[in-house]
């Protein structure tokens, strides 16, 4: 990886542009172990004056997630105080690309959450917040009426949950779970 030492130069996602020490990372750039990098697919502008560097996308219409965007996705991973959200829509249109997100224990609810597994399970599909990118990461919440879960399935046999007053109920077998439901659970398209 050589580093960037012009404007104009074509980058990739993960291409180095300097170090925290020579540049402020701006738009379309993150950092890690101090050094900038290329966070998308564009053309490097260094400005030298105010000592920041950005990566401006070649194409205009790209759809990645930024703070405050609401998305949409499935939960690909579930730990005892987080879960993994693999990104699939930004405000009701396909990303242009892969991105995944965190949710911790803290950022599920108002209310106090004792588990994970009482919010999410594996496969369910939620809508969330965008709150930051820090470390490269996107970290969302789901705090809010709108927020958490719109899809879910039974743990048991795999049916679709329906909602009955604030619980889910599996028509095939029966079975009842909690989890962090959003006010539209049910509703309309994906």
């Amino acid at each position: 990886m050589n580093e960037i030492k012009r404007s104009g130069q074509f980058v990739a996602p993960g291409d180095k542009l300097g170090v925290i020490e020579e540049f402020i990372a701006s738009s379309g750039t993150y950092v890690k172990d101090d050094k900038v990098f290329a966070k998308l697919v564009g053309q490097v502008l260094l400005d030298l004056m105010n000592k920041k560097v950005s990566v401006y996308p070649l194409t205009r219409n790209v759809i990645v997630p930024k703070v405050g965007n609401i998305i949409t996705g499935d939960v690909v991973n579930v730990q005892e105080t987080s879960s993994i959200i693999r990104i699939f829509k930004i405000g009701g249109k396909p990303v242009s690309g892969f991105f995944s997100g965190i949710i911790h224990i803290s950022d599920v609810s108002f209310s106090y959450v004792n588990s994970m597994f009482d919010a999410f399970r594996l496969g369910d599909i939620l809508k969330a917040k965008v709150i930051s990118e820090k470390n490269g990461a996107y970290h969302l919440s789901t705090k809010g009426q709108n927020l958490g879960v719109i899809y879910a399935f039974c743990s048991s046999c795999g049916g679709i949950l329906s909602r009955k007053k604030n619980k889910l109920v599996c028509e095939r077998c029966g079975n009842t779970e909690k989890r962090k439901m959003s006010s539209e659970y049910g509703r309309g398209p994906l």
